[in-house]
């Protein structure tokens, strides 16, 4: 059985001002248990009462914004000419003020789902009937999967649980997730929360997981309402005495069109996400929450958003307190609102943007437009239809939380992220029969809600690595650090006495909240402390193999242990949330074959030497010293690559079907001609709908053992100066291969989209000529030919 330890409630540095409202919520929820009955059948009908449009309030027929035969944007409209000026602003924040003369009950929304329904926001409470939520790993290791049909599978489940915690009274229907920002540097606290360092991977994971929790609803109905974070260029919480509320962002055109804007474009035009948050940065000198480029223009406008935009917890404040960016408060708020912001997390417009009206900075006509877009989608959510318990999902109740396949799902997410980086030998996997003691040693080896990482709830259960390991062989306990910070070689005596006794030794290393976690960025890419020497050490000391297991978001350089030969293996579990134990042992006795991939470049600490975590350019510059990004544009030396991982059998690949020779249509312009082939072609000018190529590809296990592999393509465009990458990833699928089998996959390459490159004016261009698709060794060359189709007159 797992252990059941509830974790504490995690609200970070930005929800102090929540704890009052949180005490008051809470009363509240004890005083609605005792006088209310759940059904048997797990429907918490009569636990909620209806958010608006009460059909017992005799006032409702005469309202047209409860008139469910109606539209949405007639309802809208219907309500915001009832409200008065004041009633508009208390609306425009977080904890949305009642408006008890029309029905309507105060509403919170800040909720959190990163990866799994969280109490991080204070829109979610657990207790009662909810004790705990399905914990899912951290998105750095469900990405590591490359798995897009996982993504939103592991969405549905959350939003199932999401919707039955809102049934019952103790959630909201808004969720502020996910992070689909870039992990650029890797010493960012917060890359744990992302899909990794690639445009590409960040927005299929982005779309996919949006798609999961809202639902496919027709005419535009949500299950709940995602909202994907935090744009733009947002990557430095706090390091070497810079923080998120001061920190300029200054950001070349091609590196936002080609990398920072890309996981959001996918988000909002893919995904239809009904949110996206601004952040606490400036960008090129202007605060996000204030651009009006970034929000009405990109956002809303180019993009077209079908939602609301929300400010990050206090960032109004923050442009004004912190970066002095507007002379007075009303300038602030009206800046916001203006420049397309329709919802301050945080009670800066409800205390200021009335007086804004006042001093004619902002026109009531402003505010009714940030309404339309919050209030719509509270429509589409069904908060205004009366009683939840008789709409869409009213049936979810609490027999619907950590029900035994979400937690099976838990399981299987952790397996599929976990990354074979090393095995030599091969040292895994362990045999029962061979290895019946194991010495499991580490300052995580043990541990619970360490393996959740950070925007989590509590969990249904736990399984530590120790209860894993625990039900395939005896073993022998020592932690050999206090704590991840390991200060000291106190415990180092009975960790090596372990190792000596045992046919293995389990090494449990890595990181946690202490030093990688949201405003706490690290200042190095090596084990803490003493850790390094205590795996040496106890490696030196082993009577039989040894396996390092690492437990982090970010990178860690261990070098040290990829080039020990007395380190038989290595594997990386992120944070593998709440069976991540099971999981680790599943790994380690191979009744799972790992395929997981790594989401981000591992690097050497040495790399960090000339790279200010301030500096944000994506591209190398040799004059400067400057190594570059990412592996897209850096070429140096690394510890692990992007996409390495191993596995117990061998698969090998072969391009089936996959053509030569793709024309592209272009609309015709005077400088172009029958010979374009060195052009790189804007991708404006290109007929791009339906100009896509497919590939065919043989996967064939060569090996022993059953296996999922993930088949990563990429692809390097002709030369084109400072625009290109080296290799950028345009494809991946995840096909499981049985032992001596084969199976092929199609892979469709969006031409317009994957194969385009960025010049330095921030222009998307196709660059005409041969391209090469990289998959695993093999490499294909297609040629780009532009067809002209007409000319257009200048």
């Amino acid at each position: 059985m797992a252990t059941v330890v509830p974790s504490k409630t995690r609200k970070g540095t930005r929800s102090a001002a929540c704890n009052a409202s949180a005490l008051s919520s809470l009363c509240c929820f004890l005083l609605i248990v005792t006088i209310t009955i759940f059904a048997s059948d797990g429907n918490a009908e009569g636990l909620r009462p209806a958010f608006a449009c009460d059909a017992r309030d005799a006032r409702t027929k005469g309202w047209g914004f409860c008139g469910t035969n109606l539209g949405i944007a007639e309802r809208v409209s219907d309500l915001i000419g009832r409200l008065t000026l004041q009633e508009k602003v208390r609306l425009l924040v977080n904890n949305a003020a009642e408006v008890a003369r029309l029905g309507i009950k105060g509403y919170e929304w800040w909720s959190e789902a990163l990866h799994g329904v969280s109490n991080v926001g204070p829109g979610t409470k657990f207790g009662g009937e909810f004790p705990a939520a399905t914990s899912f790993p951290q998105v750095i290791t469900t990405a590591a999967a490359f798995n897009a049909s996982l993504w939103e599978e592991i969405g549905r489940v959350v939003s199932d649980e999401g919707r039955a915690m809102y049934n019952g009274g103790l959630g909201g229907l808004t969720y502020w997730s996910p992070n689909v920002n870039i992990f650029r540097d890797p010493r960012w606290g917060r890359g744990q929360e992302t899909p990794g360092e690639d445009p590409v991977l960040a927005g299929k994971y982005a779309a996919s997981y949006v798609r999961g929790l809202q639902g496919n609803l027709d005419g535009g109905r949500l299950k709940v309402a995602a909202c994907c974070k935090h744009f733009t260029a947002y990557d430095l919480d706090n390091w070497s005495g810079v923080d998120r509320f001061h920190f300029n962002a200054k950001v070349s055109r091609q590196d936002i069109e080609d990398t920072f804007d890309v996981p959001f474009r996918s988000c909002v035009k893919e995904g239809k996400v009904a949110s996206v948050m601004c952040s606490y940065n400036q960008v090129n000198g202007i605060p996000t929450c204030a651009d009006p480029q970034l929000l009405r223009h990109t956002i809303r406008g180019a993009w077209r958003l079908d939602g609301y935009i929300v400010s990050d917890c206090d960032s109004v404040g923050v442009l004004y307190d912190n970066q002095h960016y507007t002379s007075t408060p009303e300038e602030a708020a009206a800046d916001a609102i203006k420049a397309g912001l329709d919802l301050d997390c945080g009670p800066f417009l409800g205390l200021h943007t009335e007086r804004a009206v006042q001093l004619g900075l902002l026109k009531e006509a402003d505010i009714n437009s940030a309404l339309a877009n919050t209030l719509t989608v509270q429509m589409r959510l069904g908060m205004f239809d009366g009683e939840p318990s008789k709409q869409p999902f009213g049936n979810l109740g609490p027999h619907h939380v950590c029900t035994h396949s979400h937690q099976r799902l838990a399981l299987e997410a952790a397996r599929q992220g976990i990354v074979l980086l090393k095995n030599r030998g091969p040292s895994l996997p362990l045999s029962p029969r061979r290895h019946r003691t194991l010495a499991v040693i580490g300052p995580n080896s043990n541990v619970t809600a360490t393996m959740i990482g950070n925007y989590a709830g509590v969990a249904c259960g736990y399984t530590t690595p120790l209860q894993g390991i625990g039900r395939f062989a005896k073993t022998i306990h020592q932690q050999g650090c206090a704590g991840v910070a390991c200060s000291s070689e106190e415990l180092f005596g009975g960790a090596i006495d372990a190792a000596r006794q045992a046919d293995a030794t389990i090494l449990v290393m890595g990181l946690d909240q202490s030093i990688e976690a949201e405003f706490r960025d690290r200042a190095g890419l090596l084990l803490p402390g003493h850790q390094q020497q205590l795996v040496t050490r106890v490696a030196a000391a082993s009577k039989g193999p040894t396996i390092l297991v690492l437990m982090s978001g970010g990178p860690v350089d261990v070098s040290f242990a990829k080039n020990d030969a007395r380190i038989g293996a290595i594997l990386w579990v992120g944070y593998p949330g709440q069976a991540g134990g099971a999981a680790i042992a599943d790994v380690l006795f191979g009744t799972h074959n790992p395929g997981g991939k790594l989401p981000m470049t591992w690097y050497p600490q040495d790399y960090l030497s000339s790279l200010p975590m301030t500096t944000m350019d994506m591209r190398s510059d040799p004059r400067k010293g400057y190594p570059g990004r990412t592996y897209r544009f850096y070429k140096g030396p690394v510890v692990y690559p992007f996409g390495h991982g191993l596995s117990y059998t061998s698969f090998v690949h072969t391009i089936a079907d996959a053509p030569t020779v793709v024309s592209v249509p272009v609309d015709g312009h005077r400088r172009w001609n029958t010979s374009v082939s060195s052009k790189a072609i804007k991708v404006t000018h290109a007929r791009c709908s339906r100009l896509s190529l497919g590939v065919h590809v043989d996967v064939k296990n060569v090996g022993g053992m059953d296996g999922s592999h993930t088949l990563l393509v990429f692809s390097s465009p002709p030369g084109s100066g400072h625009w290109a990458p080296h290799k950028q990833l345009v494809a991946f699928e995840k096909v499981h291969v049985p032992a001596r089998a084969q199976q092929r996959v199609f892979l469709k390459i969006h031409v317009c989209k994957y194969l385009s490159v960025v010049d330095r004016a921030g222009i998307r261009r196709i660059p005409m000529g041969l391209h090469s698709l990289h998959i695993g060794p093999i490499t294909h060359s297609i040629s780009l030919q532009a067809a002209v189709l007409g000319v257009i007159k200048s």
